[in-house]
């Protein structure tokens, strides 16, 4: 890997690959599931970090959701851009900050495609932190049907 841009060494600790040891999504219009996940934050040289997430079902490995995006800093600030597409026709950009070892970031922008079954994503906040060898993402869900509710928890571990 090339050397890292100045401006991403804030967010340095959140590269390599990464997989869950816990995964669960919750929501008060669904049941339950436990879920498998695995995320790769890398990063070519540019002062952007690429990042895939992967998820699949823990016992038949059938594939899930996924997102593919970048994530950018503004230099000489804390001020984060994350933009991400989504394998059910959602496009986000979310916007926020990274304070030590946490990126805390909200929805500035959402695309979504015209034929998305209902109901329709209306804003995400998301915590991304690590803490010690693990790192934790939760995520907050609003829909059209519901209002800002917490919907992913996930610890990982990193594995490479």
């Amino acid at each position: 890997m090339p050397p890292i841009a100045d401006a991403l060494k804030p967010l340095e600790w959140l590269l390599g690959k990464w997989k869950a040891i816990q995964a669960t999504a919750i929501y008060p219009t669904m049941k339950d599931f436990s879920y498998a996940e695995e995320l790769e934050f890398t990063h070519n040289g540019q002062p952007n970090i690429q990042f895939t997430f992967s998820s699949f079902n823990p016992e038949t490995k059938a594939p899930m959701h996924r997102e593919i995006g970048f994530i950018r800093i503004k230099p000489g600030t804390n001020c984060v851009a994350f933009i991400s597409s989504h394998n059910i026709g959602l496009a986000d950009l979310e916007e926020g900050v990274v304070d030590g070892q946490q990126l805390t970031l909200e929805t500035t922008s959402l695309g979504r495609m015209s034929f998305g079954k209902p109901p329709a994503v209306e804003k995400l906040k998301r915590v991304i932190r690590r803490e010690g060898d693990f790192l934790e993402q939760i995520v907050d869900m609003a829909t059209s049907n519901t209002p800002l509710t917490r919907h992913l928890f996930a610890r990982y571990q990193k594995s490479q």
